[in-house]
């Protein structure tokens, strides 16, 4: 039987629109990003290399990892382009008060 948590990442003012942060949290390292007023939270690493995808390149609703190139979609976690070809994996963001929260 597996419990469900809560975590809080951050607040929704500290991310600003069409844009990225990283977040530590319950051992996670995540990227959360806000793009037409919604939250999209995922992995913050790369599934190609070493990249951190909170310090990517966000067009829309893709994100370029700053290392290889590759693309993700942050709505899905879908590899987009190449190089990757491992998603990246995404949490359903929430707005909670004025916190972005995560159910893990």
């Amino acid at each position: 039987m597996s419990v469900e948590q809560r975590i809080e990442l951050c607040r929704t003012a500290a991310v600003e629109e069409g844009q990225a942060i990283r977040v530590e949290a319950a051992g996670l390292t995540l990227a959360v990003f806000r793009v037409n007023g919604e939250f999209f939270v995922t992995d913050d690493h790369c599934t190609h290399g070493p990249g951190s995808l909170s310090e990517g390149f966000l067009d829309g609703y893709e994100i370029e990892c700053d290392f290889h190139g590759g693309c993700f979609d942050i709505r899905s976690g879908e590899v987009t382009a190449p190089p990757c070809m491992e998603p990246v994996r995404t949490y359903r963001a929430e707005v909670s008060g004025d916190h972005v929260v995560v159910t893990l």
